[in-house]
């Protein structure tokens, strides 16, 4: 969680946003394969295929899996405080204030609620009815739990939470298996017709700047907040007194 990551998310915002502004028939583009797969009469033919159904179905279960550790650590506390957190303090706000936020306050509610882009496959180019928006459009005729941004991939992005409390050794690891785990379940979920290309592009990039906020909340800028302080030195007196021993 360095400046690096941000600029670097920043870059790809500016780029997406630019590019499928000035060109949204791009989100057009890259559905139309997608589209073409045809399964029984149904287009976007790979939403009906029953093992891609276990795979986002699997994947939903094992975000879900990675949240529960911490949400599991504090319930124990609450419920023994006497017994020790299983999982450090920091580390549960980390990951449960980026959970809420990330997948849950901005992508499916503040966004997905009132961002009223259509789906693909609701649109008329893919034998639907709502107009195409573009993604920097909010005034679609989509009611609720519309396409923009990807909640599915929004969560499967917010891995990247803990991936930046990995071993320092393991972390360019751990950040590039959960960057290719939110770019996969964004792509499954645009051959399903239910999201377009930046709506996945966003999901990562707004996932990853309230990780990066969070991150340095909580690890880098509040050195004197009182989650991170920590007394390390005794008394004066104290001190004092243990050294005029003989």
């Amino acid at each position: 969680m360095n400046r690096t990551g941000l600029l670097i998310a920043l870059a790809v915002a500016a780029v997406v946003g630019v590019v499928f502004g000035l060109y949204p028939e791009l989100d057009l583009r890259l559905s139309q394969p997608f589209y073409e797969i045809d399964r029984g009469g149904n287009k976007f033919g790979l939403r009906t295929d029953d093992m891609l159904i276990m795979v986002r179905e699997a994947s939903m279960w094992l975000i879900t899996a990675i949240a529960l550790v911490p949400g599991l650590a504090l319930t124990i506390k609450l419920m023994l405080p006497r017994t020790k957190l299983k999982v450090p303090g920091r580390a549960i706000v980390f990951m449960l204030t980026t959970l809420a936020l990330a997948p849950g306050l901005v992508a499916n509610i503040i966004l997905k609620d009132n961002w009223g882009r259509p789906r693909p496959i609701d649109v008329p180019q893919f034998g639907g009815s709502e107009p195409f928006k573009p993604w920097w459009d909010p005034r679609g005729v989509c009611p609720k739990n519309c396409s923009f941004v990807t909640g599915d991939g929004a969560g499967a992005f917010w891995t990247m939470a803990p991936a930046a409390l990995a071993p320092p050794a393991w972390r360019p690891a751990a950040y590039a298996a959960a960057v290719a785990f939110g770019a996969g379940v964004g792509v499954l979920r645009m051959s399903f017709g239910g999201h377009f290309f930046s709506d996945v592009a966003f999901a990562g990039v707004f996932t990853f700047i309230i990780v990066w906020l969070v991150h340095g909340w909580l690890y880098r800028w509040s050195t004197a907040s009182p989650m991170r302080w920590r007394r390390t030195t005794r008394p004066t007196c104290c001190w004092r007194r243990a050294r005029s021993r003989p």
